[in-house]
């Protein structure tokens, strides 16, 4: 079988290596996007999934669209039997969706049709889901619409960063492609449609969603903390500068009526000694990085900022 892979970020490499080991499978073209200028120096950086394509002896190919006669002929030179796309970033054009015979099978980080879209992962560990997982399936050409081949289901712990929880579903996605990639293009499997009546679509984060809002539940705030990692995160300010709230937890609301929304408070405790009143509870501060300095342990900061107690952020 000749397989083109379409992919990008370091998530996806296990999935790559996965199809290079696999009996019966040739693949014949990596696409990733262009390398970006990254740094002070603004000098060019490769993908990751190109670096190891590289290392790999792969051919990589870098359009900035496939849009193009030209890029879709060079695909379609490669007479591959099918694409697999996996977090590339990009939509697959019409001509592009209809070139491989076998179709364009994309690895998707939830249970389609639920949660759609760019940002699957952070929303099901925000929205406080207990479950969710990698489906794999065909590509059309609608945002994540398609017919469903085969899915795994994952359960969450309530302890999941975004960062860890999609490398974990794209290692399970390898394998559940490599379990259905052979039954697939021999008919073995059979695609089915999503059922649109429980269909939910994500968004695209932007860095306002890292602002603490302490006027929702410190529930609420710890979810979106796991959420955002590594970005947007979750930060706040203070006295001007803006302070990263890397680990966080919820704490009981202190004892009395004096404390308001947004205030810092001590709590007992060593690994624990402050927390930021919210909605129902606390936000307990465990590691917090101010802008401009190391991160840092709550415990460790307060020795530095005694002052910190008993502000409004």
């Amino acid at each position: 079988m000749r397989l083109v892979f379409m992919g990008t970020p370091s998530f996806v490499v296990p999935v790559l290596e996965g199809l290079c080991t696999a009996d019966d499978v040739q693949v014949v073209g990596v696409y990733t996007p262009p390398d970006r200028p990254r740094g002070r120096g603004r000098s060019p950086e490769m993908q990751p999934v190109k670096a190891r394509a590289l290392e790999m002896g792969l051919d990589v190919y870098q359009p900035d669209s496939l849009r193009s006669q030209e890029i879709q002929a060079e695909l379609a030179s490669l007479k591959a039997d099918v694409f697999v796309v996996a977090a590339y970033g990009k939509l697959l054009p019409p001509p592009v969706l209809e070139t491989p015979s076998q179709g364009c099978l994309n690895l998707h980080p939830s249970l389609l049709p639920k949660h759609r879209g760019p940002s699957p992962v952070a929303t099901a560990i925000e929205q406080g889901d207990m479950e969710t997982g990698v489906t794999l399936m065909l590509l059309d050409q609608g945002m994540d619409t398609g017919p469903l081949i085969a899915h795994r289901g994952y359960h969450l712990s309530s302890q999941e960063t975004a960062d860890e929880l999609t490398g974990t579903l794209f290692k399970l996605g390898g394998e559940l492609l490599l379990e259905s990639l052979l039954p697939w293009v021999n008919g073995q499997l059979e695609a089915r449609p999503q059922d649109e009546a429980l269909a939910t679509v994500t968004r695209k984060l932007e860095r306002s969603d890292g602002l603490a809002d302490w006027n929702v539940e410190a529930a609420v705030l710890e979810r979106r903390a796991r959420a955002f990692t590594p970005w947007p995160g979750l930060f706040t300010q203070w006295e001007g500068s803006v302070i990263k709230l890397l680990e966080v937890a919820v704490a009981p609301s202190p004892d009395g009526d004096d404390a308001v929304r947004g205030q810092v408070v001590a709590l007992p405790g060593g690994d624990t000694p402050m927390g930021v009143v919210a909605t129902d509870g606390v936000l307990a501060l465990k590691t917090i990085q101010l802008e401009g300095k190391r991160a840092q342990s709550a415990a460790e900061f307060l020795r530095g900022h005694t002052e910190f107690i008993g502000s409004q952020i």
